[in-house]
C-alpha cells in the first residue's frame, strides 16, 4: 500500500469536483480524503496499491464533466491508515 498527495488545479471548485472525486475513489477502491484549499485547487490524500493508484491520478486529470483541470501535481506521502474515502471542509 502506498500513499500519495494530490494538488489538482484549473477550475476545479464550484463544479462538484469533490464529490465526484468521491465517487470515483470509492469506486476504485482507494481510501482518503479530498477538499478544496483556499487558493482555488483541490487537494487529496490517496492511499491504496500502485495500480488503483495510478487510476484515481488517471481519473484526477479527466475531471467531472464541468470542471477543467489544468495540472495534477503527484507527491509521495506518508500512508495513512483511513477506513473510507471522505470529502473535507476546505482549509
Amino acid at each position: 500500500m502506498i500513499a500519495r498527495n494530490l494538488r489538482i488545479t484549473g477550475r476545479v471548485q464550484g463544479v462538484f469536483y469533490r464529490d465526484w472525486f468521491v465517487e470515483q475513489a470509492r469506486g476504485i477502491g482507494v481510501t482518503g480524503w479530498v477538499r478544496n484549499r483556499a487558493d482555488g485547487s483541490v487537494e487529496a490524500m490517496v492511499c491504496g496499491s500502485s495500480e488503483k493508484i495510478a487510476a484515481i491520478v488517471e481519473k484526477a486529470h479527466q475531471g467531472s464533466p464541468p470542471s477543467r483541470v489544468e495540472d495534477v501535481v503527484v507527491s509521495e506521502a506518508a500512508e495513512e491508515i483511513f477506513e473510507r474515502f471522505e470529502k473535507r471542509p476546505t482549509v
